[in-house]
């Protein structure tokens, strides 16, 4: 069938489709969200989720919500009811269109026993991209395989308040970070046939005092220049076919009902040509909480002429109000025709307006379907080649922040593992992960997978020595009466692990995660007074002690700072993560990653970012020092190397120009190891406040011991771009200044251009992204 044909089969469709059946096709539902053991999305439960899927598909239907991310369910039997309802849906309906099916997959595949990947912030501090990659083209193949279409991932949000307790779930706090690493995630999830998702578009991160669903309101350059990058790269750059809304308002608008932001910029200006998807009750969220729409109708009218094209998790607002809305005159049937062409276009593109379509997905492909007991098994989600993977992104994601020659350690006889997060499974997730996202609220349900501890993990990889465990205290319960025997413990051992950090969870019930904010960059409960204690017990006896965060934000870890032997941090590694922390701890693993967040010197000063303008950095007009104890971008290795300086092929561009940067870097420490260079762009002197410092580039340059590399990056003058005071992105004559950094705080050297001509404007037809290339003097790898 060639593609004419299939576009005149939308339109055939949508000629003939009464206005039920174009409704219908608009909207998703979610069957047993009701009984999933608790509430998964916010307000699920002010909202009646009744639904008569009966009553429903002889109209049809356009999306189905989380077949396999609502309960626990096999993977095989699971398929197989996906299978037999999506026949359900094809031969109830006149025209016999299925559903698109979508999932969770920000930290992987949200199904029970499927591989719990590191989370997005992991994916950051690993600054490797091509990882990435593999790793969303995994996740896109194991959705695929049991007949899922859409994945509702990634999060490009930026970090601007890290009390927010969905920092987790993003990439870090520099746009350029976020909009290549999560650009490689979509590329792997789309080459898989998967649709992703970009969320929240767009400004949820920067939402007031950092609580889930504030107001948002910043303005519109920062909206531009911090907030949009990610977002427009990704559209420009990945063939990505579907976008989120963001729940939040933005200076009162809420996003959900912003057709300057939907449609005006998203399409029109970007040309973007896929689905935009509501957030889960964001379209019933314009009457329930912003107060925008006076009834169901108003928010689903309003919604559409925004630009969103499809109702998720369930009917509320696109059902029976909007019927009677169009069929009263009150809204434009034409928006239905809008929407109901991208809905099926995006079908089409699927094969699910294709005859031939089946339902039986490629894991079930020619089996017995008719004992559905002597499946259970046969489908699995979590293979060796997916832990590898797993296991490959946790020691990249690992950030060594401090060490005072105490690691890697060698050979302990007596080590003393503390702290709330040592044998915990859970320790190792995020908030979206399937174990603790629905397995947690279903009581006597195994876990699914295979997850270590820390404690299990530092056993095996320290099989000669004493390792005794005490909790201490709990994550954020606040007892302190552990304490006296963890501080005899620290006393007796020759080396202390404190494992400490959050507990994830929704809506209140975790420390960090969707809905779980903090007041305060202090560790929750009291894990602070923990450490003060064992360091007031191993300091002055010389026993070193190292912490580990395993967390979901960064947090000011007071004394521990300067007076810890070693400090990890470890954002949510995933079911390997304990393997991977335990061979960094011997060695066995030289670290790499790199803070794609700061780590605050003090607990209260925030909102703070490394993207700071001149005010906003310390000074003597203000008691409060935001400077950050570990600045973005900081990490240490077990390697050492050295650079050359930065240097230039030219020292002045046009404003149109291009200039090359380059520097050397060598290993010359004792074995093989990975440096994370970072290029950061200094404007002097602009029309309006730029950050001090901006990352515009980085390269991950894995070396053997002894051996160099040369790495150039290829510089436009567009990245020097920004929104003036006319709120258009122009590039302005004057000096700019380059700097080769180990991080955003650790500058070894710069060049300085100056850009010559006129002020010039630039489109979305600019330059995103330098071109990077590492030449080692075995190869050439180039990205």
């Amino acid at each position: 069938m060639t593609r004419v044909e299939v576009s005149r089969r939308v339109e055939e469709l949508i000629e003939a489709m009464s206005l039920e059946e174009k409704i219908a096709q608009l909207y998703g539902v979610w069957v047993g969200a009701d009984e999933s053991g608790g509430d998964v999305a916010p307000h699920q439960h002010d909202m009646d989720n009744e639904i008569d899927l009966d009553a429903l598909l002889p109209s049809g239907l356009g999306q189905l919500t989380r077949p396999f991310g609502t309960k626990p369910i096999d993977a095989a039997l699971g398929a197989l009811s996906l299978a037999r309802t999506q026949e359900r849906i094809r031969t109830a309906s006149r025209f016999g269109v299925p559903a698109v099916a979508h999932e969770e997959c920000l930290a992987g595949f949200a199904a029970w026993g499927a591989t719990a990947y590191p989370v997005p912030l992991s994916w950051g501090a690993s600054f490797d991209p091509e990882l990435i990659e593999q790793v969303g083209r995994r996740i896109g193949d194991d959705l695929r395989s049991v007949g899922v279409h859409q994945g509702l991932a990634p999060v490009l949000d930026v970090v601007r308040d890290a009390r927010w307790g969905r920092v987790e779930e993003t990439i870090g706090e520099d746009p350029h970070l976020v909009a290549t690493t999560a650009s490689a995630y979509v590329r792997g999830v789309e080459a898989s046939g998967v649709v992703a998702t970009l969320k929240h578009f767009v400004g949820y991160s920067a939402s007031k005092a950092g609580r889930n669903l504030a107001p948002v309101s910043i303005g519109p350059r920062e909206v531009a220049d911090v907030l949009l990058p990610p977002f427009e790269m990704a559209v420009r750059e990945t063939g990505v076919r579907s976008v989120m809304n963001a729940y939040t308002d933005l200076d009162g608008v809420p996003s959900a009902a912003d057709r300057a932001l939907l449609t005006d910029l998203l399409r029109e200006e970007w040309g973007f040509t896929g689905t935009v998807v509501a957030d889960y009750f964001s379209i019933a969220f314009l009457k329930l909480l912003h107060g925008s729409a006076e009834s169901w109708a108003d928010a689903a009218a309003a919604a559409l002429n925004a630009g969103i094209d499809v109702e998720l998790p369930t009917v509320k607002t696109f059902g029976e109000p909007l019927r009677r809305a169009v069929e009263e005159g009150v809204v434009d049937g034409a928006l239905i025709d809008t929407a109901l062409r991208r809905v099926l276009r995006q079908k089409e593109d699927l094969g699910l307006l294709d005859p031939e379509w089946s339902p039986i997905p490629p894991a079930l492909a020619g089996r017995d379907l008719s004992d559905p007991e002597a499946l259970r098994g046969t489908i699995d989600l979590d293979p060796a080649e997916n832990r590898a993977l797993a296991a490959r992104l946790a020691e990249e994601a690992v950030v060594l922040v401090r060490n005072d020659g105490t690691l890697p350690l060698t050979r302990p006889a007596r080590i003393a593992v503390i702290g709330p997060n040592a044998d915990d499974p859970y320790a190792m997730l995020g908030c979206y992960s399937f174990p603790t996202h629905v397995v947690s609220q279903h009581p006597g349900v195994e876990i699914g997978i295979r997850i270590p501890t820390l404690l299990e993990a530092v056993r095996a990889e320290f099989p000669e020595a004493e390792i005794t465990h005490v909790r201490g205290t709990s994550v954020d319960g606040g007892e302190r009466d552990g304490i006296p025997e963890a501080v005899a413990l620290a006393a007796a051992s020759d080396v202390v692990i404190l494992a400490l950090g959050d507990r994830a969870g929704l809506f209140g019930r975790g420390t960090s995660g969707e809905g779980c904010d903090a007041e305060s960059l202090a560790l929750p409960g009291a894990q602070q007074q923990l450490v003060d204690a064992v360091l007031d017990a191993t300091v002055d006896a010389g026993t070193p002690a190292a912490l580990v965060l395993l967390a979901g934000r960064p947090y000011a870890l007071g004394r521990a700072t300067t007076e810890s032997a070693a400090i990890v941090e470890a954002f949510f590694l995933g079911e390997e993560g304990a393997t991977a922390i335990a061979g960094v701890l011997s060695g066995r693993v030289n670290p790499s990653g790199r803070l794609p967040v700061s780590i605050p010197a003090t607990i209260g000063a925030q909102p703070s970012t490394y993207l700071a303008a001149p005010l906003a950095r310390a000074n003597d007009v203000s008691n409060i020092d935001p400077t950050a104890a570990y600045p973005f971008g900081h990490g240490l290795s077990y390697s050492a190397f050295t650079w050359s300086d930065l240097a230039g092929d030219v020292d002045a561009i046009g404003t149109d120009g291009t200039v090359e940067v380059s520097l050397d870097v060598a290993n010359t420490g004792a074995r093989a190891g990975a440096e994370i260079v970072q290029l950061y762009l200094h404007d002097p002197v602009a029309s309006v406040v730029r950050p001090v410092q901006r990352l515009i580039g980085y390269a991950r340059v894995v070396l053997e011991a002894g051996q160099s590399a040369r790495v150039r990056f290829r510089v436009s003058a567009d990245l020097a771009s920004f929104t003036g005071r006319e709120l258009r992105r122009i590039v302005e004559p004057g000096e700019i200044v380059l700097s080769a950094g180990r991080s955003s705080g650790d500058l070894a050297s710069s060049w300085t251009v100056q850009l010559t001509g006129p002020v010039r404007e630039v489109g979305h037809d600019r330059t995103l992204a330098p071109d990077v290339a590492v030449e080692t003097v075995a190869a050439v790898v180039a990205r």
